[in-house]
């Protein structure tokens, strides 16, 4: 074995470049997050040669003269101090080997400024040595690289074809514009502008900016907070109709970084279950803000992987915001104004508050005060806990709160229904255009969380029953769920060990064939018994449903269309097929060449 020696300071700078600088994506995720880290606005990159000659230029805060020679040294870095820091990053970079394991594969000129300066700096690195001169140059930094991986062969014979690279870039940067909306981005490749956002600090204007505006008309708000842990969701998550082929459209951030979290991926499969159909995944942009103590995001060199201190906490937390976001409940904060004034306040349910008392801050029911206005804020869910647990004290002291229901309810105008198409399609017109609406699946969707939300369903009982049989798993597996049917209302009796009648029946399907019933409950389970209360529920209402071909009445469309509307999910049926498709009055007079 031959002896040890000690590696030279750039052939170590070369091995550690090999974890942090993959390919020429990572060059610019290292740069652009340093620029971000440094507050810039206005972030450009330009890209060239290959993607071998990269130059990222900012307008942030610039790096002082003194610290220059220091930045391109292997772990130099602003970003931490001490072992604590390390425990509770609040920046993108903070491991302080970008810049040296930049410098060591390619040869770098940075050109950079701050504030207090008249004059800029500028270093020219190659091969780890870096030579400083003063120059005239704006606020801001400006790195130039040359040559990448010119002095690695190997590196660059495993790099894929210059499209694919560029491709890399570009998702990167669509990622990072997407996180940080109030920055201005703007990526060349070869002298031509792909990619442009305005930074206008608007999430969904971005979103038309980076994608389309079609993702963006299709996406619905999250925004929960949840103050006793210091978690807060915001972000857009597409309607179940609108979906993508695969999980690349999942855009998940902790802290406004781009994270491949299983935990964010798993949480987001389990809102959306039910919902879309298999092998379809939903468009999601969603930051998830956490105390940088909760998380740790010093994993593996790239920072893409996290974890939780309360792994369960945040996947029960990020569910539940998307089902929020996808039944329209947005958080929103309500302001309450001081008795003397008797103003009137929107709050949840149509309610008004006619008086405001004295709150005691200390009960932690999310209440903050603003002395400068005179103001006091209180959030939604505080409103409910008062409502629940205080409405009966408050009502004994005229000086506390009084809530007021608004029972008078303007009736709802009836639709504009203009008929059937196939018997199966009920047709209305609408203000901007022709809405379709398949009649089988939305009174489905509407069964389904009829039945999901009632605590007894109503059975109906059968005098006669026809004798199913069954394989022995099949009854095996029926005999113990029997509890799991009698929920749903199924009552289920055996005369032999693979022969079985029922008793009853969920009253909504009392006319259906209970062989029919049960061949479509076994066939949807094909092996997997898990969530089997779901797939009985599925089956149910799928079961119940007005069926495709049936012709209906004006005013059974018009139930049918009614009781879909009142759905908290009016996107797709319980198997994921959409419910409606509106084409567009101009689609619609543009293919008649018309003008309107």
């Amino acid at each position: 074995m031959a002896r040890i020696i000690q590696l030279s300071k750039h052939l170590i700078n070369q091995i550690a470049a090999g974890e942090v600088i993959e390919r020429p994506a990572s060059v610019v995720k290292e740069l652009a997050e340093n620029s971000i880290d440094a507050g810039a606005l206005k972030i450009s990159i330009e890209v060239s040669n290959d993607c071998r000659d990269i130059r990222v230029a900012d307008n942030g805060s610039g790096i002082h003269p003194d610290d220059i020679m220091l930045a391109f040294s292997k772990h130099a870095t602003s970003k931490i101090r001490s072992e604590q820091d390390l425990f509770a990053i609040e920046t993108l970079g903070f491991r302080g080997e970008a810049l040296s394991s930049i410098i060591s594969i390619s040869k770098v000129t940075c050109t950079t400024r701050t504030k207090e300066f008249e004059n800029g700096t500028r270093v020219k690195c190659e091969n780890s040595e870096v030579k400083q001169s003063e120059t005239g140059c704006a606020i801001g930094t400006i790195m130039d690289i040359k040559d990448l991986f010119y002095n690695v062969p190997a590196r660059l014979k495993f790099l894929k074809s210059p499209n694919t690279e560029f491709s890399y870039i570009q998702e990167l940067i669509q990622q990072l514009a997407i996180a940080h909306p109030e920055i201005s981005f703007e990526l060349k490749k070869n002298g031509k502008t792909v990619l442009k956002t305005t930074g206008q600090k608007i999430l969904l204007q971005t979103i038309k900016e980076v994608y389309s505006a079609e993702a963006a008309n299709s996406l619905k708000e999250v925004l929960k907070t949840d103050k006793l842990s210091g978690l807060k969701i915001s972000g857009y998550v597409s309607t179940p109709d609108y979906t993508r082929s695969s999980k690349k459209s999942y855009h998940t951030y902790i802290n406004s970084r781009a994270v491949k979290c299983p935990v964010f991926q798993k949480a987001i499969d389990i809102a959306y279950k039910n919902l879309i159909a298999r092998d379809k995944y939903p468009f999601i942009v969603l930051n998830l803000e956490i105390p940088p103590s909760d998380v740790d995001v010093n994993v593996h060199p790239t920072k893409k992987e996290v974890r939780y201190k309360n792994i369960n906490q945040v996947f029960g937390f990020i569910v539940a915001s998307i089902q929020a976001g996808l039944a329209n409940h947005v958080e929103k904060y309500t302001e309450v104004f001081p008795q003397n004034e008797q103003k009137l306040t929107q709050i949840p349910a149509d309610e008004t508050v006619k008086s405001i008392p004295e709150f005691d801050t200390a009960q932690n029911l999310e209440i903050y005060s603003d002395k400068e206005r005179d103001t006091i804020y209180i959030t939604d869910n505080a409103l409910d806990k008062i409502k629940r647990e205080e409405t009966k004290k408050f009502e004994q002291n005229s000086n506390q709160i009084q809530f007021f229901e608004n029972n008078t309810k303007e009736p709802e105008p009836e639709e504009n229904i203009i008929g059937q198409y196939k018997n199966t399609y009920i047709l209305i017109e609408k203000d901007d255009g022709l809405e379709i609406v398949d009649q089988h699946i939305a009174e489905e969707r509407y069964i389904y969380e009829k039945l999901k939300s009632e605590k007894e369903i109503i059975s109906q009982m059968l005098f006669v029953s026809d004798v199913l049989t069954v394989t022995p798993s099949e009854a095996e597996l029926i005999k113990e769920n029997t509890d799991k049917f009698e929920k749903f209302g199924y009552g289920i009796d055996f005369l032999k060990d693979n022969e079985l009648v029922f008793r009853k029946v969920p009253q909504l399907i009392a006319k259906v064939n209970p062989k029919e019933i049960l061949s479509d409950i076994l066939s949807n389970i094909e092996g997997d018994i898990d969530n089997l209360e779901e797939k009985i529920l599925i089956t149910t209402s799928c079961k119940a449903s007005v069926k495709a071909g049936q012709k209906l009445s004006a005013w059974q469309m018009q139930e049918i269309i009614k009781k879909w509307r009142s759905t908290k999910m009016p996107y797709t049926c319980p198997h994921g097929r959409p419910v409606c498709k509106t084409l567009p009055h101009k689609q619609i007079a543009g293919y008649f060449q018309r003008q309107n």
